[in-house]
């Protein structure tokens, strides 16, 4: 189940199966898409979405991603018959297999460069939550709800990075109340509590996401990425520590011609315009 030797394929070479993928611009917008059964992960999924944002480390055309799902809804987490009912028959070293697996996909989405935004309507639930709480920012519906179930279905709430993530989000209070309870936290509570970055109505959140994406895309994209880096080097690292990582990450970003663009820009009273170099 490991993707670890898998061969990457190039974004512009991806034809998923197990997921939608449109490029638009700068912008891959993945589409979980199974609405019938409010978009579930399988097996084969994790390995493709995995896969998916293991290319992305190579890629230079895509700048963001914007991650949503189909018909309404984000996703319900592991298909309960296509996951959960097979995981109920293996043994240790299986079960130790998939919840590696699962875990990669959440390291993959976040060691790619490209910022990840999550747009989320209706349920989001259990893996479905734990994808959206790895992307780098949420805009979400009044409508969303957003559950961490792993405790209803007699799991410990420590699943794919949950217990170092998500206090990191919500604060460690809400988060344990989340993990311990896997109560539904409903959009306008979400955006509350900073899970969600804004509310947007159900039929703008993806455009509004798209939006930002392009937004994210057209600007300094090496910088980006170095923020991106340094938000998530910066979890284990002393503050002293952190910010000597930041002196070397900035001095790395002022050799960039973009830093020289936005100079010139500025001296010439014009917007600046960015190429990612």
């Amino acid at each position: 189940m490991s993707t670890a030797n898998a061969t990457v394929l190039p974004v512009s070479a991806f034809t998923p199966q197990h997921f939608l993928l449109e490029v638009k611009g700068k912008v891959a917008i993945v589409t979980l898409n199974r609405p019938d059964k409010k978009n579930p992960l399988t097996f084969e999924s994790y390995r493709e979405l995995t896969d998916f944002f293991l290319a992305l480390q190579k890629e230079e055309a895509v700048k963001t991603v914007v991650i949503t799902g189909a018909g309404g809804n984000f996703s319900s987490g592991g298909d309960v018959f296509e996951i959960i009912g097979p995981l109920v028959a293996m043994e240790t070293k299986d079960l130790l297999k998939f919840t590696r697996m699962t875990g990669e996909l959440v390291k993959a989405i976040r060691a790619c460069p490209q910022p990840v935004i999550a747009a989320i309507d209706g349920i989001c639930a259990g893996a479905g939550a734990i994808v959206a709480m790895a992307s780098d920012m949420r805009l979400g519906t009044a409508g969303a709800k957003i559950a961490f179930l792993f405790n209803r279905v007699g799991l410990a709430g420590c699943d794919m990075g949950a217990c170092v993530m998500l206090p990191r989000i919500v604060g460690q209070g809400r988060a344990a109340e989340l993990l311990y309870t896997g109560r539904v936290l409903k959009g306008e509570e979400a955006e509350r509590w900073g899970f969600l970055n804004r509310l947007v109505a159900p039929d703008a959140v993806l455009n509004e996401a798209q939006t930002l994406a392009a937004e994210l895309a057209d600007g300094p994209t090496f910088a980006n990425a170095m923020t991106k880096r340094m938000l998530e080097m910066e979890w284990a690292m002393s503050v002293e520590s952190a910010i000597e990582a930041e002196a070397v990450a900035q001095a790395l970003c002022m050799q960039t011609e973009d830093f020289a663009r936005a100079y010139h820009a500025f001296a010439a009273k014009q917007k600046p315009v960015f190429e990612g170099n």
